[in-house]
């Protein structure tokens, strides 16, 4: 009786003396384990993890384990995930929390856990994840013309896979991307001989935008480092980004006998997506002329002629010669001309103002004075607040 009374004493501490050797090297360490126990996982030291041991394909954990006591679910861990000498791989996580810590990693993090194996390949390569990062790094500056743009050169790339192989020349070459595998390397066997991604991709264009071999269309405020003569106007350019300097390199085309104008080192600030659908070449058709009133913030076409593309210039609808301002009396907006002021301009300057037709405007000028194109009226605070931003600290002649 006595030895059986032992016995029964004893029995619970050798189990669990024998449970703790049974566990893997890192089951008293990894905060993972939380994932069993009901209790948060912070979502900072598993990225720090991933960022750490990407080039493996499971966790050797470098975190403290919270003081737990080992109960009965020690026991269902163990018996559900645990063999000994077992480690625990990152593909072992609920899909819910996989999917989670994938969200939140960064693009650079992200690109090197598709590199980790096939299956988290396919996780991470999907437009799911990409949406959110193409649209808050690009989507400020990237418009339906630079999506074109890239629909044009994916047709490209797919035109030029049935030509003969070879290196492409001239103007194929010119518009070729490589594919951006120093971005994703190899990490285990499975992943050796990875395929390009898919041409169609978001990641595929995030990345040829990162790295440069993508340039697309926007527009450009205050061209060439603000040259006196594009004070308070937008032009349209092509743009390199430069993941370097974290600015662009913009080519506005040549016109005349004038030739390409690069201008380096522009800054994020001074950029933004075509609001308009429409060529620099071509005259905007014009639909909020009938709606204008003195006071009204406005962009207008204008170019130094017919030989140049327009650009867009910033300006306010004024008051007739014959109105005095007084709001309760005023009357232009019923006339057929409307008076549009370039304040950045001194008083007396031929740039101060100009007149058109509010009913039959079209194209207006002179080579002497360049020529008016169309109008659009501003109706963000945020579209005004910018051109406020860009004001000249002079005012100029």
């Amino acid at each position: 009786m006595l030895l059986l009374y032992f016995f029964l004493t004893c029995f619970p501490i050798i189990f669990l003396f024998k449970l703790k050797k049974s566990l893997p090297p890192w089951a008293t360490e990894v905060k993972l384990l939380s994932l069993w126990f009901g209790k948060d996982v912070s979502f900072s030291s598993i990225t720090k993890l991933i960022k750490t041991s990407s080039s493996l394909s499971y966790f050797t954990s470098k975190m403290s384990l919270k003081k737990m006591s080992l109960t009965s679910k020690v026991d269902n861990f163990e018996e559900e995930v645990v063999e000994e000498g077992a480690a625990m791989s990152i593909l072992d996580l609920p899909e819910l929390v996989l999917e989670s810590i994938l969200e939140r990693l960064p693009p650079a993090s992200l690109c090197s856990m598709a590199g980790v194996c096939s299956s988290l390949r396919s996780r991470c390569i999907t437009d799911h994840f990409w949406e959110k990062h193409m649209k808050n790094k690009w989507g400020r500056i990237i418009g339906p013309v630079a999506y074109r743009e890239w629909q044009w050169h994916i047709a490209l790339r797919k035109n030029s896979s049935h030509l003969k192989q070879g290196r492409p020349k001239g103007f194929m070459r010119i518009f070729s991307i490589v594919r951006p595998s120093w971005w994703i390397k190899p990490k285990v066997d499975d992943c050796s001989k990875q395929s390009s991604l898919p041409r169609e991709s978001i990641m595929s264009w995030f990345l040829a935008l990162e790295t440069g071999r993508f340039c697309f269309p926007a527009q450009v405020y205050n061209r060439e480092n603000g040259h006196v003569g594009f004070m308070l106007s937008c032009y349209d350019a092509e743009l390199r980004y430069d993941q370097r300097t974290d600015t662009f390199q913009a080519r506005y085309p040549p016109h005349g006998k004038r030739a390409v104008a690069i201008e380096n080192n522009v800054p994020w600030e001074r950029l933004r997506a075509p609001p308009v659908d429409t060529s620099p070449h071509d005259l905007h058709i014009s639909d909020c002329l009938s709606e204008l009133r003195p006071g009204d913030h406005i962009e207008i076409q204008w170019r130094r002629n017919k030989e140049f593309p327009y650009g867009w210039w910033y300006g306010v609808v004024g008051h007739l010669a014959s109105c005095d301002g007084n709001e309760n009396y005023c009357r232009c907006h019923n006339s057929d001309t409307v008076v549009l002021e370039f304040n950045q301009y001194a008083l007396g300057s031929r740039w101060r103002h100009t007149t058109i037709d509010r009913k039959e405007h079209r194209e207006e000028g002179n080579e002497g004075d360049g020529f008016y194109g169309g109008i659009r009226k501003l109706g963000s605070d945020k579209e005004i607040s910018t051109w406020k931003w860009l004001w000249p600290a002079e005012i100029l002649e």
